[in-house]
């Protein structure tokens, strides 16, 4: 029997060694110019591996401007270029611009147009970096590399003693977790990765904070050790007014500003799409702050309150549609039960995660969550991601908060 369990342990070990990338594997680095994707690199360039990089175009600005003056693209695709000319990798552009525009950004629009408050971060994440450039990718056994702060793991076999079940023949899946580095922690941004590209992904700074991520920068002397943060929506960027923005691909629709207590027009805004729930409505003229609540698509009518805590501002629940799960054929169990399932939730990337129970929906793609306690400003379109402990286990997109 002792053998027998020897046996399965040394092939559980060598099937989680294969899910790895191994000396000689052809491993690419999605690069941004910034500093975590750049000491991602050169993390890798130690390694023997077949190693290349490459720098995603995913907005072009010529669909505003005719033109590419002032480009932020630009630069950041020279800073790889000379991060790779540092580490002596190879490096190449893909324009993935077309792909971003049809994919993340007319889906995004579609979701401003219509009052909501979408997230395309987490889309781009999924049709972009780990959709489009996945499918560029040379062969279907390449290893993609990125600088998130994220892990993974791999499920293992409930018992290596049960019947003796041998690990090559037990399911071994991939598995989204939290990193090292809570405050840096970008799980929230993957949730929506598919389990198949999950699988060939790597994320190299998952044991790393910041800090340590720059002082490997400056000691290999990479150009982009002290790079400001990137924040903000990849195409607005951080120089320009979201409103003003959207103004370039959204008409003025104007309606009434009403307060929600007494039914008075208070103000006229120019587009519901210009605000989201909890947002100050900058209403000139009242004795408070008046903070918006809700928007009426069909009246055009945004209803706003006095003061950021309001008790309106605040829901016991939601309901997601749209529900995607890392393992799309193993929801959580519990969630067809009548006590629920116990998980944690974010719906705001900024924003520690909350105690909540699970239920499914009117179909499958549908979740109801209660929260332990009421929530603050929760908007229609967001994301809302949960996990079990550390592990993320999928998002959707908000539908209505309760």
């Amino acid at each position: 029997m002792l053998k027998s369990v020897k046996q399965s342990v040394a092939l559980y070990r060598d099937n989680v060694a294969r899910l790895n990338p191994q000396k000689g594997s052809k491993v690419v680095v999605a690069m941004s110019g910034g500093v975590d994707s750049s000491v991602v690199a050169g993390l890798l360039a130690k390694q023997d591996y077949d190693l290349s990089a490459v720098f995603m175009r995913n907005w072009d600005t010529r669909d505003e401007s005719g033109t590419d003056q002032g480009c932020e693209w630009k630069k950041d695709w020279a800073d790889v270029q000379k991060v790779c000319k540092v580490l002596d990798i190879p490096c190449r552009l893909v324009d993935l611009s077309r792909e971003y525009w049809t994919r993340v950004f007319e889906p995004s629009l579609h979701t401003w147009e219509t009052g909501g408050t979408p997230n395309p971060d987490i889309w781009c994440n999924k049709e972009v970096k780990f959709g489009a450039l996945v499918q560029r990718l040379t062969s279907p056994d390449t290893w993609l590399a990125t600088g998130h702060y994220a892990r993974k793991g791999w499920s293992s076999p409930p018992s290596l003693l049960s019947h003796l079940v041998s690990s090559a023949q037990t399911p071994i899946r991939p598995k989204l977790l939290r990193p090292l580095d809570r405050h840096k922690d970008q799980t929230f941004y993957l949730s929506s990765i598919s389990e198949e590209s999950l699988a060939r992904s790597i994320f190299p700074i998952a044991h790393l904070n910041k800090p340590e991520v720059r002082k490997l920068a400056h000691e290999w002397g990479l150009p982009t050790a002290e790079r400001d943060e990137s924040m903000g929506i990849c195409f607005v960027g951080q120089k320009r007014r979201f409103d003003d923005f959207l103004a370039k691909y959204i008409p003025p629709n104007p309606g009434p500003i009403v307060e929600l207590a007494t039914g008075r027009v208070i103000g006229t805004h120019n587009g519901l799409w210009s605000f989201t729930i909890g947002q100050n409505a900058r209403v000139k003229g009242m004795p408070e702050k008046m903070f918006v609540c809700e928007k009426d698509i069909e009246k055009n009518t945004l209803y706003v309150v006095p003061g950021s805590n309001h008790p309106t501002l605040y829901k016991s629940g939601l309901v997601v549609r749209d529900w995607r799960w890392i393992w799309s054929d193993s929801p959580p169990p519990e969630i067809d039960t009548p006590s629920g399932f116990r998980a944690r939730l974010q719906y705001r990337h900024r924003m520690m995660d909350v105690a909540c129970t699970v239920h499914r929906g009117d179909n499958d793609a549908e979740l109801r969550i209660d929260f332990d306690d009421p929530q603050h400003a929760v908007a229609p379109g967001q994301v809302a991601v949960i996990w079990s402990d550390d592990w993320c286990l999928g998002c959707g997109i908000i539908d209505k908060a309760t």
